[in-house]
């Protein structure tokens, strides 16, 4: 028998969050395709002080929720995954966190901010022209990605609930670095992220994880869990 992979799920747990009620689902649905056992914890964003609490799993996801209750805890998390080549996902608020995680630390933009938190600094992360609060929208997605190879296609359609997303200062930022877009709407707004230098850290502001509540497979969380039985 597979010895089952540990996945945190980093985020604070609210039953009426919709994204929250169809990640377990996902989860259990990707793992049973995949003929692999999953155990999962929620670790709500104060409980993670240092990378040590992260330390016994093998997959981060940081899941939607914004704004979290301490996002110093979301930012912990996905430095660790980012630094330690632990297989990461984020969706929507994990999105914006990963994009502002790489700003800070790599980029050098310590003041990058969040236009819903922070009243200070360069915001990374703004209001989005057209809020995509229960929408969805078609992503052209890059070729040779991981996403598209997970989807194996290049076109998609997917579900948001979401106000915020890249601002367009620092959409040009992106590309200067391995964080790379890899999926954008039909105006071309950034919709998905990967670290070419990293064995799978993606990360979308779609919540693509909503297929399960349809009892549809959710391919992303399936090539997520592929890369961190790995």
């Amino acid at each position: 028998m597979k010895t089952p992979l540990r996945l945190a799920l980093v985020g604070d747990n609210h039953p009426d969050i919709v994204a929250h009620q169809a990640i377990p689902l996902a989860i259990d649905d990707a793992a049973a395709v995949l003929e692999q056992p999953v155990k999962y914890d929620w670790l709500a964003t104060p409980s993670i002080a240092s990378g040590e609490a992260l330390a016994e799993y093998d997959a981060i996801w940081v899941v939607p929720g914004s704004p979290y209750r301490h996002p110093e805890g979301a930012f912990t998390a996905i430095r660790y995954a980012r630094e330690n080549s632990i297989p990461f996902l984020g969706t929507c608020g994990g999105f914006q966190h990963a994009v502002i995680e790489y700003a800070r630390n790599v980029l050098g933009w310590q003041d990058a901010g969040h236009a819903e938190t922070d009243s200070e600094g360069r915001m990374v992360i703004a209001p989005l022209s057209c809020s995509l609060v229960e929408t969805s929208a078609v992503v052209e997605l890059r070729a040779n990605t991981l996403i598209a190879r997970a989807y194996g296609r290049e076109s998609i359609e997917e579900g948001y609930h979401c106000r915020y997303g890249v601002s367009s200062a620092f959409a040009a930022e992106l590309e200067q670095g391995d964080l790379r877009v890899t999926g954008w709407d039909e105006e071309g707004e950034i919709r998905a992220v990967e670290l070419v230098t990293h064995p799978f850290f993606v990360a979308t502001l779609f919540q693509h994880e909503r297929h399960a509540l349809d009892g549809r497979p959710a391919p992303l969380v399936q090539a997520f869990l592929r890369a961190a039985a790995q």
